[in-house]
């Protein structure tokens, strides 16, 4: 199980390419931090957190990689474009893009309040829109944005709305914006994630976590250099044909019909 975010790099692939990470204090974006700066990318971590953000920038660097970091709140228009006019003024330019903050509540349609709305709304999708449209500025032809999603896009449950909507309204964003970005010679794909292996899943899962596991075909839950490994091939020279796609990574999770049929298939 790929654990190490930098441990299957392609080493030089993103050689003298600049990627701003957004989220990447921790988790999923931390890792994807990592991946990109392994590759041999100059790197700018940013995050509400300044403590954690700087300790991610430490180890990057500890691995012999190029990082900055910026503090930026995604709610902050005034925020995101700093943090864009920042790296120009470090690095002249953003070769990719990685939106990855996000927030979520655990609310259902009808309990959600505005206050929760604007907080997921603004947090997981305005802000996508708001620091592509600031980055793309500073794209030359060949550049990449890449927004993180989840695989509640595509099913979901109760209790999690406005998240659920707002993962699905990001893969049309991305359809959108691969449409208009396409002649500019800029590719625009969305990851979406299953179970991953964060800070908080053990703790969330709890006694549940061997039963979550065995429900993955894989036998696992995802980890994020699983995550990191899909978002430097997507902004690769390999992946320039690949765009406007929103892009499963569960395990295979989202193909089990029925758990306790695939659990005695599995077993025997």
């Amino acid at each position: 199980m790929p654990s190490d975010p930098t441990a299957n790099a392609v080493p030089s692939r993103h050689e003298d390419s600049v990627v701003i990470v957004t989220g990447s204090t921790r988790g999923i974006g931390a890792g994807v931090a990592r991946r990109f700066a392994a590759e041999g990318a100059a790197v700018v971590v940013t995050g509400r957190s300044v403590e954690p953000g700087e300790a991610v920038v430490e180890q990057i660097e500890a691995d012999g990689g190029d990082a900055t970091f910026v503090r930026a709140d995604m709610r902050d228009p005034a925020e995101i474009r700093a943090l864009v006019e920042h790296t120009v003024d470090a690095y002249g330019r953003v070769d990719t893009l990685v939106n990855n903050a996000g927030v979520q509540t655990e609310t259902s349609a009808s309990e959600a309040t505005i206050d929760d709305w604007e907080f997921v709304v603004e947090t997981d999708f305005r802000s996508f829109w708001l620091c592509a449209k600031a980055a793309v500025e500073h794209m030359p032809e060949g550049g990449t944005v890449l927004n993180m999603s989840s695989n509640h896009a595509f099913l979901t449950m109760p209790g999690l709305f406005p998240y659920n909507a707002v993962k699905a309204g990001i893969n049309g964003m991305t359809r959108a914006m691969a449409l208009e970005l396409g002649p500019e010679g800029i590719t625009v794909n969305t990851i979406n994630p299953g179970w991953i292996e964060i800070e908080r899943t053990s703790e969330e899962l709890g006694d549940d976590y061997e039963y979550t596991e065995e429900i993955h075909p894989v036998g696992r839950l995802g980890t994020p250099a699983d995550v990191a490994g899909l978002a430097a091939f997507l902004a690769s020279d390999d992946a320039t044909f690949v765009t406007g796609e929103s892009i499963l990574i569960d395990g295979g999770r989202s193909q089990v019909m029925q758990d306790d049929i695939y659990l005695d298939y599995r077993r025997s």
